[in-house]
């Protein structure tokens, strides 16, 4: 809105023994997790929006900063304010005090003055002095219209359905997927126009049927395109290949110009290595994740960073099938990427849009 070589050939009895061997790793590194996450207590859902602090009084000064190359806003106590990264189009503005949580899948809750904005085009230096953002610096900074936060809660376990003037539920309690015919698995694949029900046509005019089954459905990489194309309008390709914007697959998005990489995959393929340090991400980033025995060198999960919970921890929130939807819950594995946990340990990079 992705010269042939010869491979050997393995015996099926091998390679269905490799998948096998592949899912019960998986499948028992998440028990192991799962058995490590708090016990679910009832928290409040209700944002907590206090008076703001993004309208801020005495001098404020810009200042450039490295590793990445961006522009930071401060304000007369030195306080960051506002950061905006070279080619990237992710502004995080500092706004109202705002409280995430998900009662019915954990314990952990996000208080953040961080609001995550798109801005209209990417970052380069000296833009505070254009006409183009210092239109829209004016419009969002300190406002308290729905921003990437806001709408990525728009989906999880009982979120109201939203409707638009025709009627089409654009927001509202989105599932991962339909089971697969061994009802056990949930099938991929679910993009945004799923789960609208409704033909999507892209800017190079790709139009992609919406399947009936899938309706209400957002796998982890349609829900990012969901709250960041659909709803945000960053510019989206129909598939890895077709148009330009952001790809299809989370596998498609890690390895995209799209953006800024905050954090390079690093290491030897198929499996790579963990970053050794996370210190650089910003609320907002997307970070992937490699899972999956099965599928070679590809990413396999694509995430939000959300920062700091009131643990202390830092956490995400993404679209698994262990909760069937989109979580920041402890169900399949905290969702957290400090510490020794199943998603911490399977993190790879990371890019700000």
């Amino acid at each position: 809105m992705p010269p042939k070589k010869k491979r050997p050939v393995l015996h099926a009895v091998t390679v269905l023994a490799l998948l096998g061997t592949s899912g019960y790793l998986t499948v028992e590194l998440r028990k192991d997790e799962q058995a490590k996450a708090p016990s679910v207590q009832a928290v409040t859902d209700e944002p907590n929006l206090e008076s703001s602090t993004g309208q801020q009084g005495g001098k404020q000064t810009w200042e450039r900063l490295k590793n990445p190359e961006r522009t930071v806003l401060r304000g007369a106590e030195g306080q960051v304010l506002a950061t905006f990264t070279d080619n990237a189009r992710t502004a995080t503005l500092r706004g109202p005090s705002r409280t995430f949580s998900e009662s019915a899948n954990t314990t952990s809750k996000v208080v953040t003055e961080d609001w995550v904005r798109l801005m209209p085009e990417p970052w380069t230096k000296g833009a505070e002095k254009e006409k183009w953002f210092k239109d829209w610096f004016k419009e969002y900074y300190g406002s308290q219209e729905d921003d990437i936060f806001a709408y990525s809660f728009q989906y999880v376990q009982g979120a109201p359905v939203k409707k638009d003037d025709e009627g089409i539920p654009y927001a509202g309690d989105a599932v991962f997927g339909p089971f697969k015919p061994d009802g056990v698995d949930r099938l991929e694949q679910n993009d945004f126009y799923d789960y609208l029900g409704i033909p999507y046509t892209f800017r190079d005019g790709t139009t992609m049927p919406a399947r009936q089954d899938r309706y209400r459905a957002l796998d982890c990489s349609g829900f990012m395109r969901m709250i960041w194309g659909y709803r945000a309008r960053h510019p989206l390709m129909a598939t890895n290949t077709a148009g330009d914007g952001l790809p299809r697959t989370a596998d498609g998005m890690a390895r995209s110009k799209v953006g800024v990489d905050i954090i390079k995959l690093q290491g030897p393929a198929p499996w790579y290595t963990r970053p050794k340090n996370i210190d650089v991400l910003q609320p907002g980033d997307l970070l992937f994740f490699k899972m999956d025995h099965r599928t070679g060198n590809h990413m396999d999960h694509v995430a939000l960073y959300l920062g700091l919970d009131t643990d202390g921890h830092r956490v995400f929130i993404s679209s698994r099938k262990e909760v069937n939807g989109p979580t920041m819950g402890d169900k399949g594995g905290a969702s957290r990427i400090d510490g020794n946990g199943f998603y911490a340990g399977l993190l790879r990079s990371a890019k700000r849009l």
